[in-house]
């Protein structure tokens, strides 16, 4: 990606359209203090809670840029979930949105990232947080059954399941459940980040997409599941089937605008159902705060 690309990105952020200067500002003194200081940097975030910051790992980065990188799904979560609940954070990478639930706003969590190397760097920030008593972290895949898959390993954060006849140089087998045999518990959001395979992830899940406490369902939707052969329309189905409907969401306005199918400008679209009972937690929720901004 260019350095225009990339500043570019930065500046149009929902977060920083009205302040570009200081995400400039912050690119910069990231881009120079992590060369004066090579390694891990501990990052504060929303609420006291940290990440471990590196060189080139943008799923970090890009939060430390535009204050939450993924900003209406990350803002929908701050808002709506409480101490009480429990999230589920399938394809949990190094950890960003477990973090936010866990040690901004206190609830339980389940986490999965199937990469070894990633999931070290996801416990790193667990314990930084101090959260191993709230969050249950398994080193595993999901999908629709108990079986072995091949991985590719890349530490960009796009590791993902290798289809038929796809090659790659760092490849892994990963162990592979289903969310309804790992879970134990009533979620009330999840959070699906896993490059194309969610099919079979939510195939894997049906028992927990009927439980009545679910209220909300972030997925990545961006045609990466044509790798596998897969149709978004049949996810999309899949959860009109089960009750919910699709919004996009602005957290400045606290407002969930209904879509007709998935969010078109965004890489995640946000699942609904309950939506009354949604709509009173983002109503009531306290701000949160990022960069100096309450929100």
């Amino acid at each position: 990606m260019s350095l225009f690309t990339i500043l570019n990105n930065i500046v149009n952020h929902p977060f920083n359209k009205y302040n570009k200067a200081a995400a400039i500002a912050r690119f910069v003194g990231w881009q120079i203090g992590s060369r004066l200081v090579p390694g891990d940097v501990i990052f504060e975030w929303v609420n006291n809670s940290k990440l471990v910051a590196r060189t080139g790992e943008i799923v970090v980065t890009g939060n430390i840029y535009c204050g939450l990188l993924e900003f209406q799904d990350m803002g929908f979560l701050l808002h709506v979930l409480r101490e009480r609940d429990i999230f589920v954070d399938i394809g949990a990478n190094v950890g960003a949105y477990t973090i936010l639930a866990s040690a901004a706003i206190g609830a339980s969590a389940y986490c999965f990232e199937p990469v070894p190397s990633t999931f070290r760097r996801l416990m790193t920030n667990i314990r930084l947080n101090a959260l191993d008593n709230k969050v249950i972290s398994l080193n595993m895949a999901l999908g629709n059954a108990r079986k072995q898959l091949l991985f590719s390993s890349d530490e960009s954060g796009t590791s993902h399941v290798l289809a038929d006849n796809e090659k790659t140089k760092n490849e892994i087998t990963v162990n592979c459940s289903t969310l309804d045999d790992e879970l134990k518990g009533d979620p009330f959001l999840i959070k699906i980040d896993v490059e194309g395979y969610e099919t079979p992830v939510l195939e894997g899940a049906q028992h927990s997409l009927k439980n009545p406490n679910l209220c909300g369902v972030i997925i990545e939707l961006n045609d990466s599941g044509q790798r596998y052969g897969f149709d978004e329309q049949i996810i999309l189905q899949m959860m009109f089937d089960h009750g919910f409907k699709t919004y996009s969401y602005c957290p400045f306005e606290r407002k969930l605008r209904i879509l007709g199918g998935k969010n078109e400008y965004e890489g995640n679209t946000i699942f609904v159902k309950n939506i009354d009972r949604v709509l009173n937690r983002i109503n009531k929720a306290p701000k949160f705060a990022v960069h100096g901004v309450s929100i």
